[in-house]
């Protein structure tokens, strides 16, 4: 399996009249294999909370052992982006994102065909191992889709381009509730009794088509397609330089020591990630419980924002990326001090109107909080999509799904798994009141802006370099 994974070698050089008009093919087929491919991992990474209310009906799972078994996704996807980054750094990224797709669509689809029965803790624990196994398989997305970026498209492009793939995994999610409407229907024409099956097995069957697709359409890097490196083809040598070859893999000791736990910056971003990580999902998670928990928002009404709050997000994350590039000239810690702060602005006034610290009609109430999700979601998304630009710049271009893994285990188990929901989750269970716990998340904010603002000494020095 190693060997299969192997990078590709250098090809011959084309020709030099050739270049430019398949470097250019090569990208565009490059972007959207990464892209379809990235959200493609989205449609097979939620289904059991779509599924949750009907397997509970069914008598499948009870509400207590859901929250278990959806756990086990994020627990596992934390460590195996991490683990999984280093691999990459050392594998061809089309088989590394096709393989671990295909297995992610296979396993997702085997929960919608296994005959459950009646005993929830036994279907509890098939589905928690075969979650646990969804989260690991799920680590094989972001890294080679880090490689490929870091490979393709050079630093003083990286974060823009970037900012438009990030928004891949906005298109899977909101792709995956449709998929799993459509997937419910089929099962209920084919006379199929657990409807709920279709939540698993429809999404999982178009994530297959996408893999299809995706080993078509991506390579590893230039040099394996005959091309220069994308340093030499735009003239940019900005940025760290790679130890060795472009399709070389580097030891492991290199790729750990001394490109993450030696790397100083890299510590600073992973660790001002937690911040970004824990107001993304303190906000996003939890918006649902507290808006109706508070009574600003029916359920139906607080769906409404949670969606319209993530559609913002995609949006912002582009202007983000954008501003970063052209303003900015590809640093991100300016960009993102200025979003965090401004999004610091929007989950005070979030918890300011949940809390009565501005008294007003019912009404008014809604809008501000429409104002404050619209805030958040615009400006949470673009540091977001560019710790992960940082973690790339910080290192060279072979070490980048190392860099990444490193930054998004930091994200997604403290900032995500820790902070937004067992700190948030504690705050409100001590203090009955979830006043307090929006407050947490408002200061984590600001943590964040303070932190974020630690690197642009840095990353200036590092430009004029």
């Amino acid at each position: 399996m190693a060997r299969f994974l192997n990078p590709p070698q250098p090809k011959a050089p084309l020709p030099a009249e050739k270049v430019d008009k398949e470097y250019k093919s090569m990208r565009l087929k490059v972007f959207l294999g990464a892209f379809l491919g990235y959200a493609a991992y989205y449609l097979v990474r939620k289904n059991l909370s779509l599924a949750a209310p009907d397997m509970i009906a069914d008598g499948i799972l009870d509400a207590a052992k859901v929250g278990l078994a959806m756990s086990a996704v994020s627990i596992a996807y934390a460590f195996s982006k991490f683990v999984m980054g280093s691999v990459s750094d050392r594998s061809d990224a089309r088989k590394f994102l096709v393989v671990g797709l295909i297995l992610s669509a296979l396993v997702m689809m085997s929960v919608g065909l296994i005959p459950f029965g009646t005993n929830t803790a036994l279907n509890t624990a098939v589905i928690f191992v075969l979650m646990l196994i969804v989260g690991w398989l799920s680590g094989f997305g972001w890294p080679p889709c880090g490689r490929i970026m870091a490979h393709w498209f050079s630093q003083n492009e990286r974060s823009f381009k970037m900012s438009i793939w990030n928004v891949s995994h906005t298109i899977g999610s909101f792709s995956l509730g449709f998929l799993a409407i459509a997937g419910v229907a089929l099962a209920a024409d084919l006379g199929v009794i657990q409807t709920w099956k279709g939540n698993f097995v429809c999404p999982a069957v178009v994530a297959l088509a996408i893999a299809v697709f995706c080993w078509w359409a991506i390579r590893d890097t230039p040099e394996s397609c005959g091309l220069p490196s994308v340093s030499d083809w735009r003239n940019d040598h900005s940025g760290i330089k790679s130890k060795g070859q472009a399709g070389e893999k580097l030891p492991f000791k290199v790729l750990f020591v001394d490109y993450v736990l030696k790397n100083k910056l890299l510590w600073v971003v992973a660790i001002s990630n937690v911040a970004v990580y824990m107001v993304r999902y303190g906000i996003g998670d939890w918006a649902p419980t507290y808006l109706q928990a508070k009574e600003i928002m029916t359920a139906a009404e607080s769906k409404v924002a949670f969606s319209v709050h993530n559609i913002v997000g995609a949006v912002g994350t582009i202007a983000c990326g954008w501003a970063t590039s052209k303003i900015f000239k590809g640093r991100c810690a300016p960009m993102n001090v200025i979003c965090m702060f401004l999004c610091a602005i929007g989950v005070l006034l979030y918890w300011m109107v949940g809390a009565g610290i501005l008294p007003c009609s019912p009404s008014t109430q809604k809008v501000l909080v429409y104002v404050a999700l619209c805030l958040i979601g615009f400006f949470i998304y673009g540091p977001v999509a560019l710790t992960g630009v940082q973690a790339l710049n910080l290192v060279p271009r072979n070490a980048a799904g190392t860099a990444a893994g490193f930054v998004g285990l930091f994200g997604y188990l403290v900032g995500d798994a820790i902070c937004s929901k067992i700190v948030v989750g504690s705050i409100k269970q001590a203090t009955d009141s979830w006043d307090a716990a929006m407050l947490a998340v408002a200061v984590g904010a600001l943590i964040g802006v303070v932190l974020c603002a630690l690197l642009i000494p840095s990353e200036k020095r590092l430009a004029q370099q």
